[in-house]
């Protein structure tokens, strides 16, 4: 069981240490955002668990917010509710509350997957809808060339889609999520055709997996990726990605219906 932070945090990543910047680097984006929104439905009432700073919250339904991240709630637009300080394991509403519930870049931060996935059953009268990453199809990226260590944490944190499965119950489907090429939300992979965007210290920072391997991965990655871009290396290999409009990484959206 991970305990919390100072701030609230209750995963085993430190959201007050971390998440000053995370807005800056991690948008939703529209591309991505559709698959959630065709997932919700017609929902006119959703949960989001783990809301973070908002990213994926549907605008035109009445959302409420769970984020136990006192840092988190602080970077909330305006134009979004408050979160509400709760964890997935304690959600503090009756049963079938709510039409639909999400859950996005969150569920490898929970204390307890399984108790989590189904609280948010239990509260939840339609769709659960969470997005995640297969660890299996972490490796990949070109990421895991340059900085293995990082990618072994993420493998290890992200939990298997069956393990997401068999916790959610009901009909289960678990869909492949292409990311565009610009894509403005940036997790690891978002990068995939634009490298140069990972030497910016900020955009890493908004990774949480690079705060669990030690600083000289971290340095050891950019210098290895600098030298390759500037003697073309990185290009003659990979150069590719950056014309291809869409990379079919491990991003995954898990559907469950009652």
């Amino acid at each position: 069981m991970y305990g919390r932070h100072e701030d609230g945090s209750a995963g085993d990543a430190n959201y007050g240490a971390i998440g000053s910047g995370y807005k800056t680097y991690r948008q939703p984006d529209p591309h991505i955002a559709q698959f959630i929104l065709d997932a919700l439905g017609d929902a006119a009432t959703v949960l989001n668990v783990g809301a973070g700073a908002g990213s994926y919250e549907p605008v035109d339904r009445k959302v409420t917010a769970v984020e136990p991240s006192a840092s988190m709630r602080a970077q909330r637009p305006a134009h979004l509710s408050p979160a509400i300080d709760a964890t997935a394991e304690r959600l503090p509403f009756p049963d079938r509350n709510f039409d639909a519930s999400m859950a996005t870049f969150t569920v490898h931060q929970w204390a307890d997957l399984g108790r989590g996935l189904r609280e948010m059953r239990r509260v939840t009268r339609g769709p659960v809808v969470v997005l995640s990453c297969d660890p299996d199809a972490l490796e990949g990226s070109w990421l895991h060339v340059y900085a293995p260590e990082m990618i072994a944490v993420e493998a290890r944190r992200y939990p298997a889609m069956t393990a997401i499965a068999g916790a959610l119950a009901g009909h289960v489907e678990i869909r492949p999520v292409p990311i565009p090429l610009n894509c403005v939300d940036g997790f690891g992979e978002a990068y995939y055709g634009r490298p140069e965007r990972l030497l910016d210290p900020g955009a890493r920072l908004a990774n949480s997996a690079w705060s669990f391997v030690e600083p000289a991965v971290g340095e050891r990655f950019v210098a290895d990726l600098s030298r390759d871009l500037e003697d073309g290396t990185w290009d003659d290999r990979y150069g590719d990605l950056r014309r291809q409009p869409f990379f079919e990484g491990s991003l995954r959206l898990i559907v469950s219906r009652p």
